[in-house]
């Protein structure tokens, strides 16, 4: 019985070997989506592209805060130079790491230039991305103070600061802040371009 199975198995593997050693490139076989789908390897979590982009978009900036402002702030005294520091840093992050794992992971190429401020590579966004870091690091500053503020008026007690910096909510403010800017590049880009098209 396993002689005939064995023989059967051999009969179908050289049988496809042979179809691919004949074919040529217009002759290879159309397969529906479906039908690839059955032989891709599948994950029992299966997250949207929109939600590793957020994700990959904290994550990174919270590695920086968790880095540089909570490794580097007790040799750091001054605030301006501290913001100057992770803002320089957070730009570079986002040009090398974070934006190239987000085309990395993109379903189709240049689909997730959408997410980036500056989508295409080189040195002038390499720049621009430091500049652009620096201004989600001071929106983000000033966005805890508020917070801190409310709280501190809420509460009543101005001698305690109720919500101090660490990774996870510094990461989240971050990704809130440059996604609502790229929101508005995105916004003004199609508005642009309908009023271009329109003339």
């Amino acid at each position: 019985m396993s002689d005939n199975t064995d023989k059967k198995n051999y009969e179908l593997k050289s049988d496809a070997v042979e179809k691919l050693v004949q074919a040529e490139n217009g002759d290879v076989p159309e397969f529906s989506e479906e039908e690839l789908k059955k032989y891709r390897s599948k994950s029992r979590f299966n997250l949207s592209n929109t939600a590793k982009v957020v994700l990959l978009k904290a994550w990174f900036a919270g590695a920086v805060c968790y880095f540089i402002l909570w490794g580097l702030g007790i040799y750091v005294n001054s605030l301006i130079d501290m913001l100057f520091i992770l803002g320089i840093v957070l730009g570079m992050v986002t040009d090398l790491l974070t934006n190239n794992v987000i085309r990395f992971i993109e379903p189709a190429d240049g689909e997730n230039d959408k997410w980036l401020m500056f989508p295409k590579k080189g040195m002038t966004s390499f720049f621009l991305n430091m500049v652009y870091a620096l201004v989600l690091i001071c929106c983000v500053y000033a966005f805890y103070g508020m917070i801190n503020r409310a709280a501190v008026w809420i509460i009543g007690n101005a001698d305690t600061v109720p919500l101090g910096v660490e990774p996870v909510l510094f990461g989240v403010f971050c990704m809130g802040f440059d996604l609502l800017f790229v929101l508005c590049k995105n916004t003004l880009k199609r508005i642009w371009r309908d009023a271009r098209n329109k003339a």
